[in-house]
């Protein structure tokens, strides 16, 4: 879009515009291979000396709709569409780190995002420090290293719920010479955009809220075009010429978008991570009412969360909008116009009575899934987060009897009234 719109209007008309007697709706490309008629067009596009598609698992008209959607919605440069929110992260993290690198990243991240650090990469020989993202700028510092090349973190933790003090972050990954990487997907750009607040590269699993209706699988990865790719000579994968074409190199050629181009180039080419057009198209239907699912669904949820905290049966409640929680001043700060959809609670009684409370309930699913329209709860020690240890989940802020609710977008007296009789 050349004008600029609002973000509302952003995520109804943005990056698809139907020319004169075309579909007004996005068209599903469900196609393989592109036909060309002449032999320099083609060895073109694979020298990256032209744009364009020639095979689907590097790119496609559909999912490229979609990538330029969300990267005009988080306010980045480029975007690059992947098979899930998992796969994303795991190339944006190869496209930066080898073996012998390090990774800092908070602890109170997703459990598989931490298992996919703290195990897979380990196994590749990247090294990865899990720290408390509460602690001081100094305290984040004291862990870089020379061959430190990322930090990460998630603008709201999931399920924990701790929001990111992003000045704190970002002033530490400026010091350290590093991008700061943030997962975006509880929070979403329309809650949020960690662009505007010193992330270089933002991703997300676009399975939640983006597509918001439990039918898609998808990840991506957005970049900011602000980090400089020469300091130090710390990233030679984006300075140094790249045998694999013909001595290019990246940052040089491409600037600020040379990483989302090298992701292409290289991780996706290598790793075939690729979102299906189906997927692609049902997500960026679902990004069209992105603006007004979030409000309601953080509506939904500050109604519930203030329910659960009055009622006798529930012993504690964490959501970053009550202004009782601790996160409450930073979410105001960085979540201004909610608290996303995500809340967390204790049943009294402990792990076992939680498992009763779950039993009971009618309305809302038990489904190992957030960011629904549909209302759905779970239990992270015993699922999501069961590959970490007890000393683990607590570090994370997973609690024995913590319950994960995904509130959704029903009725909130239907979704009260099922809670109030789980609970009784």
């Amino acid at each position: 879009m050349k004008k600029i719109y609002e973000f509302e209007t952003a995520c109804v008309h943005g990056a698809y515009k139907a020319e004169s007697g075309e579909p007004q709706q996005l068209p599903i490309i469900q196609n393989t291979t592109y036909r060309y008629y002449n032999a320099k067009d083609v060895a073109d596009l694979f020298d990256l000396e032209s744009a364009g598609y020639f095979y689907s698992r590097l790119g496609n008209p559909t999912v490229n709709a979609l990538e330029e959607k969300m990267a005009l919605l988080e306010g980045g440069t480029a975007g690059l569409a992947a098979s899930s929110g998992q796969s994303a992260t795991l190339m944006t993290m190869l496209n930066i780190c080898k073996a012998g690198d390090h990774v800092i990243s908070s602890i109170s991240v997703y459990g598989g995002t931490f298992n996919l650090l703290g195990v897979t990469l380990q196994k590749m020989g990247i090294e990865v420090t899990f720290i408390d993202q509460d602690i001081s700028l100094d305290e984040i510092l004291s862990f870089n290293k020379p061959n430190t090349k990322v930090l990460f973190a998630e603008t709201l933790s999931n399920p924990s719920l701790n929001v990111l003090d992003f000045e704190k972050f970002s002033n530490a990954a400026k010091k350290m010479g590093v991008p700061l990487i943030i997962d975006n997907t509880l929070a979403t750009p329309a809650l949020c955009r960690p662009i505007e607040y010193g992330a270089d590269i933002v991703i997300q699993s676009t399975t939640k809220y983006a597509d918001g209706h439990g039918s898609s699988l998808g990840g991506m990865v957005v970049e900011a075009g602000t980090f400089d790719w020469s300091i130090d000579g710390k990233f030679p994968e984006m300075t140094e010429p790249d045998p694999s074409y013909h001595g290019l190199k990246f940052y040089e050629k491409f600037g600020s978008i040379a990483f989302a181009l090298k992701l292409r180039a290289q991780m996706l080419r290598d790793m075939g991570c690729t979102m299906a057009p189906m997927n692609a198209y049902l997500t960026h239907q679902g990004l069209q009412t992105l603006h007004l699912r979030m409000e309601r669904h953080s509506e939904n949820a500050l109604a519930l969360a203030n329910f659960l905290q009055g009622n006798e049966n529930v012993e504690w409640v964490i959501y970053p909008g009550l202004e009782k929680d601790k996160n409450y001043k930073l979410s105001k700060k960085y979540l201004p116009n909610g608290a996303s959809g995500v809340l967390t609670f204790g049943v009294k009684g402990g792990k076992t009575a939680g498992e009763k409370f779950l039993e009971k309930l009618e309305l809302a699913s038990i489904v190992v899934h957030v960011g629904d329209i549909r209302t759905s709860v779970l239990h992270p020690a015993s699922t999501t987060h069961r590959q970490l240890s007890e000393s683990e989940q607590l570090k994370a802020g997973i609690k024995p009897e913590l319950i994960r609710v995904s509130v959704g977008l029903e009725s909130i007296k239907d979704i009260i009234a099922d809670f109030e009789n789980a609970l009784k």
